[in-house]
C-alpha cells in the first residue's frame, strides 16, 4: 500500500432503510453502507459496491479490487495493498500496522487515536471502506 493514502476519516452507525452509518471521529455522518453491499456517500448517491464473492467495485461496476477471505486487500491487478487480520489491525502490504478496528466498531490510526466508527459494520467491509472510498 501507498503511503499516501490516509487512513479512514470515516465510519457508521444507522440501521434500517439507510444502512449502517459511516461516522467520522466527531460522529458526523460521512457515509453508509447498505445490507446489500452498496457504499454510498452523505447524500445517499451510490460510489461503489462490496459483492459477496469479496470484489469491490465503483459506482459503474467497475472491478478497484478484492478483499480475500484471508483479509488480504487487493486492487484490481491482484497486487496486495494491505492486509486486515483477525484481530483488527490494519496493515499496508509491507506488513507495517496503519490502523486497527475494533471490536466495538471504533477505527482508530496507527497510534491508537480514534478517527471514526464502524459500528454494525463487519471489520471486513470497513477495511474496504479505508482502502477504496477514503
Amino acid at each position: 500500500m501507498k503511503k499516501n493514502i490516509p487512513f479512514l476519516v470515516i465510519f457508521l452507525c444507522s440501521i434500517f432503510a439507510r444502512g449502517q452509518a459511516i461516522q467520522s471521529k466527531n460522529h458526523s455522518n460521512t457515509g453508509y453502507i447498505k445490507n446489500d453491499g452498496r457504499i454510498e456517500n452523505s447524500y445517499h448517491g451510490t460510489v461503489g459496491y462490496i459483492k459477496e464473492d469479496g470484489t469491490i467495485q465503483d459506482r459503474n461496476h467497475s472491478t478497484l479490487g478484492y478483499i480475500k477471505n484471508d483479509g488480504t486487500i487487493q486492487d484490481k491487478n491482484h497486487a496486495t495493498l494491505g492486509y486486515l487480520k483477525s484481530d483488527g489491525t490494519v496493515q499496508d502490504s509491507n506488513h507495517s500496522t496503519i490502523g486497527y478496528i475494533k471490536e466495538d466498531g471504533t477505527v482508530q490510526d496507527e497510534n491508537h487515536s480514534t478517527i471514526g466508527y464502524a459500528k454494525g459494520i463487519s471489520k471486513a467491509w470497513a477495511a474496504v471502506r479505508f482502502f477504496f472510498f477514503k
